[in-house]
């Protein structure tokens, strides 16, 4: 026989204040249920592990922004910062994940996580400003019965989808230090949080809220009655726009007229969501009520971007090494590429039908690659955006190879990036995002070589864009080329550029994330000023035509997340391998994560990154 047990919401809010994560994710549970969407919650090294599960999940950024801001208004003591995991029902493996930090840790915060709270009187919450026009309604406390809620068996998160833990400068929410800290145990993953039903018994089994002793509680400005004004209406609000659409296609406008606030069962309002772009919408509950009705209280995006290194699909010159079937070439890497707003890769062969090579017959060390124009099919199914030309084998076939090349790119649905003084300009979510490519080839490219010059365009795209990702293929070639030096490169008597005075010189002059590749092997990771590089995302396809052995087979996708203004928020490293053909698959021993830790401790010992041994990387907490 099932018994259920009478809570009231003032308990379960009061346990919600006080950190506990499975009244959180209860709260979030009921703002989001009108969508389909069940919530678990646990805690771990103070971050609250949230996992959302629906049969069809509303976007990423929606549900991110009503966790979040339903956190802030809360306050809960003990909780740092909180990671969503998006999972649809009947699947394993989450789709997404996202890290966000809320507060700033005291040096005196104790490092594991807060268990749940007990029935002792709650800590202090600093208080939150609520909009103009938002009511409390105090009510007595509402008994609300808590349904027996069965927990999936065997459930595991695929390595590549590791939490990101470590605090998060774009993401901070200033509040006051909580008081009346207590140590507590780490709590489970929350794919292992039991939820059986609440019993009456005086010893209750695990359940997704304790049944609570009765006690006399102390009330709060932050009555029964606003639950639903918390939640619900963020969940209405954000949700309304952006069921069933994937978050790399929301736009997301400025808007300065006053937004409406909506009540429980009021209509969703149909105007899109705005991003703070300026530093006086950036402080909840630092403006005045009327400068607080006029400024969205809604959380910056994150633009994530995937990025791969050298590809060549197959060459029909100086004789045909083309696969049977192209579109099997991204077959087993495909869902892995899916996801990010933009997904970049670096395309070192020429999409042409023209005849005369600038490189003779080939052979020797003279390469040169031709790939039929029919292939810009498959990197668009793909999903790839933008594919930068600005490298070594741009030329292989001449200027016609070249402009052939970029047409194919960009008639199939996809930007090509290499031309001298080019700039491509690619927008997400109302972040506008410039691309611009070098090589140390200045003549038809932007050159590595000539700072100045490159400078210039920097501050140029920057002018219009609010991030600017630089593409530059340089360095040495092969395995004895993995170590990143501060000097010039050479490979075979070719200079190919300083790649950390050139890196670190465009992020000077305002660029935001450098991807290098070229060397055909991967190199280390660094954090400049707050922004990415990634010195060399290796070989990520090479038909019959690259060479695989040793360290040259091992690849990664890069996984970037940034803020709108382009500091670094979080990456990770999904390892890759590639098969004797030169075919990407993922790698599950994780070769490609060991090895780039490696180069990264040992050539930028001092980089503000830590990368995990799941490919996860965090910046270090200062």
């Amino acid at each position: 026989m099932r018994v259920e047990t009478f809570v009231s919401q003032q308990d379960i809010l009061n346990l919600a204040k006080e950190g506990d994560a499975r009244a959180i994710a209860f709260l979030i549970g009921q703002a989001l249920q009108t969508f389909g969407v069940t919530a678990k919650g646990s805690l771990e090294n103070a971050t609250l592990h949230l996992l959302l599960e629906a049969e069809k999940l509303p976007a990423e950024e929606a549900c991110l922004r009503v966790a979040v801001k339903g956190l802030q208004r809360l306050q809960p003591n003990n909780i740092y910062g909180v990671t969503v995991y998006g999972r649809r029902e009947g699947e394993q493996l989450p789709a997404w994940t996202q890290t966000v930090e809320l507060k700033q840790r005291s040096s005196c915060t104790p490092a594991t996580a807060a268990a749940p709270v007990s029935a002792a009187a709650p800590a202090t919450v600093a208080p939150v400003k609520i909009p103009v026009g938002v009511a409390t309604v105090p009510t007595a406390p509402i008994p609300v019965i808590l349904p027996k809620v069965e927990t999936p068996q065997n459930i595991t998160t695929p390595p590549i989808q590791i939490p990101e833990k470590s605090p998060r400068k774009s993401y901070r929410i200033p509040t006051p230090k909580p008081t009346n800290q207590r140590k507590k145990k780490p709590s489970p993953p929350p794919d292992r949080i039991p939820t059986p039903t609440f019993t009456n018994q005086h010893q209750p089994k695990p359940s997704p809220l304790p049944d609570l002793p009765r006690r006399k509680t102390k009330k709060s400005w932050l009555s029964v009655g606003t639950l639903s004004l918390i939640f619900v209406p963020i969940a209405g609000f954000v949700l309304g726009s952006q069921f069933n659409k994937s978050s790399n296609t929301a736009t997301i406008n400025n808007v300065t007229s006053k937004p409406a606030v909506q009540k429980v069962g009021a209509a969703k309002p149909s105007r899109k969501e705005s991003i703070p772009t300026s530093a006086s919408a950036a402080k909840p509950g630092s403006q005045s009520p009327s400068q607080a009705a006029k400024i969205p209280a809604n959380l910056p995006a994150t633009v994530s971007i995937k990025a791969v290194g050298d590809m060549i699909p197959g060459t029909n010159f100086p004789y045909n090494k083309l696969p049977e079937n192209k579109e099997r070439l991204f077959e087993s890497v495909k869902p892995y590429l899916q996801g990010a707003d933009i997904l970049f890769g670096n395309f070192e062969s020429t999409m042409t039908d023209y005849p005369y090579s600038s490189k003779g017959g080939g052979g020797g060390m003279l390469f040169a690659f031709r790939t039929p124009p029919s292939y810009a099919k498959i990197f668009k199914d793909v999903g790839f955006d933008i594919l930068n030309v600005a490298n070594n084998h741009s030329y292989d076939f001449n200027e016609q190879g070249f402009k052939d090349t970029i047409k194919n790119i960009d008639s199939n649905g996809m930007k090509a990036v290499g031309k001298r003084d080019q700039i491509v300009y690619q927008n997400v979510k109302g972040v506008n995002v410039a691309f611009i490519g070098f090589s140390n080839y200045g003549e038809v490219h932007n050159s590595l070589l000539e700072l100045k010059a490159g400078t210039e365009v920097v501050k140029k795209a920057k002018q219009k864009a609010d991030i600017v990702v630089i593409s530059v293929h340089a360095g040495a070639e092969g395995t004895g080329a993995q170590n990143v030096n501060n000097r010039n490169e050479f490979f075979y008597g070719e200079n190919r550029g300083n790649m950390v005075l050139f890196s670190r010189t465009m992020i000077d002059a305002g660029a935001d994330l450098i991807l290098g590749h070229g060397p055909h092997v991967t190199r280390a990771v660094e954090l400049y000023k707050g922004k990415l590089i990634a010195y060399s995302l290796g070989n990520f396809m090479g038909y019959r035509t690259l060479s695989t052995a040793g360290a040259l087979g091992q690849s990664l996708i890069l996984d970037v997340k940034m803020t709108p203004k382009g500091d670094f928020v979080s990456g990770k490293i999904i390892p890759i391998e590639l098969s004797s053909q030169g075919i990407p698959s993922v790698d599950d021993d994780f070769r490609s994560v060991g090895l780039i830790r490696r180069l990264t401790k040992s050539d930028f010992p001092n980089t503000g990154l830590t990368i995990d041994d799941k490919g996860q990387i965090l910046k270090k907490s200062k």
